[in-house]
């Protein structure tokens, strides 16, 4: 075990944190790192996450190139016996620290430092660019906005279609089956006609 991050972070790095939950659970859900130093994250209104990290004031940031992870993580209540999931391929264990809050339109957001505690590295993988499993995290952040005030729903819709498409087109099994996952889980019945110019 390391201190410090696994990882290089830049701009907006898509994670899954695993926080302690008052039934003794481990909840998952996806987190956007902002990179910088402190590296912070938002949560936003009354989330299981947002309520941990009070309570804990601690969490696993896990990352995964698991598309299904990620989409269990972003739209459903997701919760496991160990924080670690097994398609992780680096992990580390932060503590957080609350250093801002407002409001956008009628949510609540609060804006978390994290200070990392120990890391590992799971597994060593050579990069790679999917363009399907990157669809599905783009879908999971549209799908995870509809209904939501501050944001045109038909837009979204559409969004959702098109990396619908991108996903059937350019992903495996796994981006094939979180896309149903999405649909199953999210508002979107993914009955749009798609959007084929990618």
């Amino acid at each position: 075990m390391n201190e410090g991050w696994p990882v290089e972070l830049r701009g907006v790095t898509e994670s899954i944190v695993a926080t302690l939950g008052p039934n003794g659970r481990w909840n998952l859900a996806a987190l956007g790192l902002f990179a910088g130093e402190p590296v912070t994250s938002r949560t936003w209104g009354n989330t299981r996450t947002r309520r941990n990290f009070h309570r804990e004031g601690e969490g696993y940031v896990q990352f995964t190139r698991d598309p299904v992870d990620f989409v269990e993580a972003a739209l459903d209540i997701y919760e496991r016996d160990e924080p670690v999931l097994p398609s992780a391929d680096a992990r580390v264990r932060v503590g957080v620290e609350r250093v801002d809050a407002g409001e956008d339109g009628d949510t609540r957001w609060e804006e978390w430092a994290h200070t990392p505690v120990e890391s590992a590295i799971e597994r060593r993988v050579v990069p790679t660019t999917n363009r399907g499993c990157n669809a599905v995290i783009e879908a999971t952040v549209a799908a995870s906005r509809l209904g939501v005030e501050v944001y045109d729903d038909a837009v979204l819709e559409e969004r959702l279609a098109h990396l619908e498409g991108v996903a059937e087109r350019c992903g495996g099994e796994r981006e094939r089956e979180a896309m149903a996952r999405l649909r199953g889980l999210s508002a979107w019945d993914g009955r749009n006609e798609r959007n084929e110019s990618f």
